[in-house]
């Protein structure tokens, strides 16, 4: 059996890493992170602090996973650098199951090809990557599945081409995935019909799209052409429209009422949305609807708030694939430290849409 490039080193035991913190280790750098409940600080294991009694130090395998725990980064030793180490070498395990997808890969398979203890595996890898390694396995699958049917192929030839041992099991998995069945995934937004528009705002250039359900799209670009081919890729066999005012008046408002709010003269309207994705999406982008202008949140409050605190990565994903930019509000959710984070339509519109929002709530 072939293994990954690179193997997650074992986390050491608690009195191997207390020896390193005495000797300021500089090898278990990246292999752990230690925190102090007197300070609420987390450090490497070579870190120059002061050292602080053992019955204070909490041990983490990854800075994530200190931080989901309270604990803020030192500004002396910077261990948050070195999540990138243990982040690359749990990413080469990932490229391995990969590479197997289409076979079983029970836990004990991967965690000897890691040289990890199953327990830790599951640990670090879904604090790393936001999800379990059979949960990662069961993407590569659907990416499989939807390349496959977006060629044109059949279900069924998709779904054995996917490595799916079973339809039952692909229907469940894929209807969490692609919010819908296979079949109605394969037809592309097929007998819809959606209204598009394209208006430069204060913000830039935006499309939005709607159904006769409501606004489905509404990302900036760059240029009119590459947000076409996103809004074609989203759904590439509806009929999509461009809209004009005697087709679709109620769109050409909405932009109106969407670009005056972002210019700060109007409150962020009241829009209908046919809100598509993972029934924990829906959730992630139902919760967001409800964070008043002007308010924050950090990535572990969000996942607090829907019922699922060990889910910060899964939650901060689905603020990534949101698709309908400023009306679900994933801009008010920032990094535990107060940083911006990221946000898919660039770092200068989240913060000039923030700071849009407190400057009205304060006037």
């Amino acid at each position: 059996m072939s293994t990954p490039s690179e193997h997650p080193m074992a986390r050491p035991t608690s009195a191997a890493m207390h020896a390193a913190l005495a000797a300021r280790d500089t090898r278990l750098d990246g292999v752990f992170v230690y925190g102090v409940v007197t300070t609420g600080v987390y450090c490497r294991p070579s870190c120059a602090s002061r050292p602080a009694k053992p019955a204070n130090v909490r041990f983490f395998a990854t800075p994530a996973l200190a931080e989901d725990a309270g604990f803020r980064a030192c500004k002396r030793c910077h261990p948050r650098e070195l999540d990138g180490a243990a982040a690359k070498r749990i990413k080469a395990l990932a490229r391995y199951i990969e590479a197997h997808a289409d076979e079983e890969l029970p836990l004990s398979r991967l965690a000897s090809a890691a040289h990890l203890s199953p327990t830790h595996l599951q640990r670090t890898f879904k604090a790393i990557l936001g999800v379990s390694p059979k949960v990662y396995q069961d993407n590569v699958r659907l990416g499989r599945l939807k390349r496959g049917l977006k060629a044109g192929h059949g279900v069924l030839e998709s779904i054995a081409d996917a490595g799916f041992q079973s339809t039952s099991r692909v229907y469940g998995a894929a209807t969490r995935s692609l919010g819908m069945t296979p079949s109605t995934y394969r037809a592309g937004g097929a007998g819809e019909t959606i209204a598009y528009a394209c208006r430069k705002t204060a913000l830039g250039l935006l499309l939005m799209a709607a159904t006769d359900r409501g606004v489905c799209f509404a990302q900036f670009g760059t240029s009119e052409a590459a947000l076409n081919r996103q809004l074609a890729e989203e759904f590439p066999n509806a009929t999509r429209v461009a809209s004009r005012m005697t087709a679709s008046p109620e769109l050409d408002a909405w932009m109106a009422a969407f670009d005056a709010h972002i210019t700060g003269s109007a409150p962020r309207p009241d829009l209908p949305l046919d809100l598509r994705g993972t029934a924990f999406q829906i959730k992630v982008w139902r919760f967001l609807l409800g964070i008043p202008a002007g308010d924050v949140m950090s990535y572990a409050e969000l996942a607090a708030g829907i019922d699922a605190p060990k889910a910060v990565r899964a939650a901060a994903s689905a603020c990534a694939a949101n698709r309908v930019a400023i009306l679900v509000p994933c801009h008010r959710v920032l990094r535990s430290n107060g940083e911006l984070g990221g946000y898919r339509w660039g770092l200068e519109r989240k913060r000039a849409l923030l700071d849009g929002e407190r400057a009205r709530r304060g006037a």
